[in-house]
């Protein structure tokens, strides 16, 4: 574990250094620039088109961050050659995988908590009704689910190129958000065919729908799915990135250098 920690260590410094936290400014300037041109554009529904844009921003962001840096940061130890010094040491590639992936995860954490303060910061002062409840459980929410896409991008980055790997891990997040809506559609088809393949999908891709509470946030506490629903959705997440790990550390094991 204090390997793993210790990786997990230097990849937050290594992305810090990179100014990715520099992006906390970008979302906060975003914001300053929606506060003032959404009143010109809708007078009487600002409040609630701000709601939305401000945890949207804050989801695309992450994302961006999440897909183009987690495919990085296997592939750039290869290309760059230094895979074989840390191979040479006395860490197994498994806790080479979970360290950058605790690493990143941390990161895009920071990330979130941030842009919620400053977002929450903004309604405040903008005096914009909101449930604070719900925004913290969507943040919190948009982490497993960054969580999840952070796994995704790190099993392509091992066995596939920097730019596949990112077109791949696209793929993925925006294939995810719309299984539960394919195979909706499947089912109206009538399509046996159509109804095996969406069944499919959504049996391989995450269900990132399930992960995704911005709608809770913007229309306050009683859209907010239970606890029990809450719970169940927190553990898919987490037994999905588990199982994507073990896919990244089977392939990287057996990868030769």
């Amino acid at each position: 574990m204090t390997k793993i920690l210790v990786i997990a260590k230097n990849v937050f410094q290594e992305v810090v250094r990179d100014r990715i936290l520099y992006i906390i400014g970008f979302y906060a300037l975003i914001l300053a620039v929606a506060n003032r041109a959404l009143p010109e554009y809708a007078a009487s529904t600002e409040d609630k088109m701000f709601l939305d844009f401000g945890i949207a921003a804050m989801s695309a962001i992450s994302v961006i961050v999440a897909v183009f840096i987690g495919t990085g940061l296997v592939n750039k130890e290869i290309e760059k050659r230094t895979i074989l010094l840390l191979i040479a040491k006395p860490v197994s590639r498994g806790e080479f995988i979970t360290g950058k992936f605790l690493g990143l995860s941390s990161v895009l954490a920071v990330l979130i908590a941030s842009m919620t303060a400053i977002y929450l910061l903004f309604l405040q002062f903008g005096n914009v009704p909101y449930s604070i409840a719900s925004i913290l459980i969507a943040s919190l929410f948009l982490c497993l689910q960054l969580a999840v896409i952070n796994a995704v991008a790190i099993t392509f980055g091992v066995f596939t190129s920097s730019l596949l790997a990112v077109a791949l891990t696209f793929a993925v997040y925006l294939m995810g958000n719309i299984t539960q809506n394919l195979v909706q559609l499947s089912r109206m088809s009538r399509n046996p065919v159509m109804e095996r393949i969406s069944q499919g999908l959504y049996l391989i891709l995450p269900d990132l729908s399930r992960l995704d509470l911005k709608n809770d946030a913007v229309y306050g506490l009683q859209a907010i799915p239970d606890m029990a629903t809450l719970l169940g959705n927190a553990v898919y997440g987490l037994i999905y990135i588990t199982f994507l790990l073990a896919i990244a550390i089977f392939i990287f094991s057996h990868r030769e250098f």
